[in-house]
């Protein structure tokens, strides 16, 4: 079956106010993989047991593994062009699922060229046997998501859908009028095909003149930080940072409108961030949030549900790391998707600094990256 048909809401119920944080979680174990690292944004499981990582500021880092004590070592890769300022640099990354005949890597990075900022884009890697060097075998995968010189609202997150798809959250650069309009890519989920960067198939816009737009699974988006597979249902959801208030996570849908447009509708010049995150008054059809952070500021990053019997009363739960909350919040969803309850663990509040990625490896432990820039760590997180 489609992506575009697994995907659809059970529901389009508001989350109304935000439950409360602080409900009791079961203990955590939390140790430490790896440090002295710098930003890093995020983090791919190989089939031996190494894990890459790409670190902001232009570095790709192979960790020997996942247990603590791994050695770090950096991989060699031509990052000469990257455009490493503010929240922009070397940021997401996703391993092939034939990563074991083919070696091959995607990540998101932003791009200069003549040393001018020009683009954010999809490249594809090859990693040496020896895991030594990378060389660019796709480049770009897929180009043209825009870029602020700044840096500001560069999200870039690729997930592995549940028919091979890949979804690419995207920020909206702060550039007013960008998430409404279907044919610029910032503000956006894309759904792509891995191999050729092109459109998948049974994408909402298939039909559209404009190539761009061809790509677009769901717009009206503020700065995507992360994307979950929902375990048993193949339904997609995403972390959203919201305007110092209403940090989101949304139930993804083909084709729908999210609600955010700082331009009010081209009426207004600049970026007006009063405007609500999701704007139904503008768009009656607009997509609620399942989740709103209502007037604390979060800054929700990675999400990632926890999966297996292990994890006892946790199976299902949603994992979202928060960088300016310094936690890790445990969200438990209703079967229409909305949350119903939050629980923070004390082993990850406020005890790690700022949280940015959250990924469950194929043994079922959950791994996070702390993002302070000041001797960053992967961390191991396993039920207590």
């Amino acid at each position: 079956m489609l992506i575009a048909t697994s995907l659809v809401a059970l529901g389009l119920a508001g989350c109304g106010s935000p439950p409360a944080a602080g409900t009791p979680s079961p203990p955590l174990r939390v140790s430490t993989v790896a440090d002295g690292l710098d930003h890093p944004w995020d983090v791919g499981f190989l089939p031996d047991g190494q894990l890459l990582v790409t670190e902001r500021g232009g570095r790709i880092s192979l960790l020997s593994g996942g247990a603590p004590g791994a050695s770090v070592r950096p991989v060699t890769a031509d990052l000469a062009d990257l455009h490493a300022r503010g929240e922009g640099g070397l940021m997401g990354l996703l391993v092939h699922p034939d990563f074991a005949s083919s070696r091959r890597f995607t990540t998101c990075q932003t791009h200069t060229e003549g040393g001018r900022p020009a683009d954010i884009r999809l490249v594809t890697w090859e990693l040496s046997a020896d895991g030594a060097t990378a060389r660019r075998v796709r480049d770009p995968l897929v180009g043209g998501l825009p870029l602020n010189p700044s840096g500001r609202h560069s999200g870039c997150r690729p997930a592995l859908a549940p028919d091979g798809s890949v979804l690419v959250g995207t920020g909206d650069t702060a550039r007013g009028a960008f998430s409404q309009d279907r044919t610029n890519l910032g503000g956006k989920v894309l759904r792509i095909d891995l191999a050729t960067g092109g459109p998948a198939p049974g994408n909402p816009f298939a039909g559209s003149a404009n190539p761009n737009e061809r790509l677009v699974y769901s717009y009206g988006h503020r700065n995507v930080q992360g994307i979950a597979i929902r375990p048993g249902t193949g339904e997609a959801f995403s972390t959203e940072h919201g305007p110092t208030i209403d940090d989101e996570v949304n139930l993804l849908r083909s084709g729908a409108n999210y609600g955010w447009d700082p331009s009010q509708g081209g009426t207004v010049g600049g970026y007006d961030e009063d405007v609500p995150m999701t704007d139904l008054r503008r768009f009656p059809g607009a997509v609620p949030a399942r989740w709103s952070s209502g007037q604390e500021t979060e800054a929700i990053a990675g999400a990632e549900f926890l999966a297996g019997p292990r994890w006892g009363p946790l199976q299902g739960v949603l994992a979202v790391p928060a960088l300016k909350g310094s936690k890790l919040l445990l969200m438990t969803l209703g079967p229409d998707g909305v949350v119903t309850s939050v629980s923070t663990p004390s082993q990850l509040n406020g005890t790690h600094g700022r949280l940015r990625s959250a990924h469950l490896s194929p043994t079922g432990d959950l791994y996070l990256t702390t993002d302070d820039g000041d001797n960053d760590q992967i961390l191991l997180v396993t039920p207590g």
